[in-house]
């Protein structure tokens, strides 16, 4: 019971570290620009279920595709390991990954599928971190994953639903600080997964 509660906890901090909902609502706000609250929530709903499909998909057949290509779990480890802190490593330099970058496009409905739900919010590291989770697992652990995404999708949503709320409570530099320790976390994370690559690999 106790490695289930660690590992839920591991996930959920994954997760919510590269999904980063707080530091998505100025993104969100940006491309929503102009909207009324009710096309806002239609895109903030259409986004998220679109981004919970896509890292579904690979939590369910993330094992199938290892063996279609031959890929090896220490190979994905060491890859997906390098991916992530990469991408914690410019949260902490205040850069942007270029998948964050939203261009002054005039908006329409295709916006909520990309940018916004690809590859903002089921970006290669969301669905990185998801399939480092599922390989070889079992299926109460895939199941577990599946719950705990699900749950940071849910409050993606909500974010995503009182971020002009959010925006005036928490400060544009408080979002910068959060950023930062999302980067973090995210580093770290990425780093362990490297090194559990590495020692797989070797059998250390």
């Amino acid at each position: 019971m106790e490695d289930i509660w660690t590992y839920s906890i591991t996930v959920f901090m994954a997760f919510f570290a590269i999904m980063n909902p707080i530091a998505n609502i100025p993104i969100f706000v940006k491309i929503t620009e102009g909207q009324n609250e009710k096309k806002k929530k239609e895109i903030a709903k259409t986004s998220n279920f679109v981004a919970f499909l896509i890292v579904l998909a690979f939590i369910l057949i993330g094992q199938y595709i290892f063996q279609i290509f031959g890929l090896t779990i220490p190979a994905f480890k060491v890859f997906g390991g390098i991916l992530i802190f990469f991408i914690g490593f410019d949260m902490l330099q205040s850069k942007k990954s270029p998948a964050h970058l939203v261009g002054e496009a005039t908006f329409d409905d295709g916006l909520a599928i990309s940018p916004l739900a690809i590859p903002i919010l089921a970006g290669p590291g969301t669905i990185v971190t998801a399939m480092n989770f599922v390989v070889n697992a079992s299926l109460i652990y895939l199941g577990i994953t599946t719950l705990i995404f699900g749950s940071v999708v849910l409050m993606t949503y909500y974010a995503f639903i009182y971020s002009s709320y959010i925006v005036r409570f928490v400060g544009d530099k408080n979002f910068v600080i959060v950023g930062k320790i999302m980067g973090l976390i995210i580093g770290v994370l990425g780093a362990n997964m490297l090194i559990q690559g590495i020692k797989l690999a070797f059998r250390i």
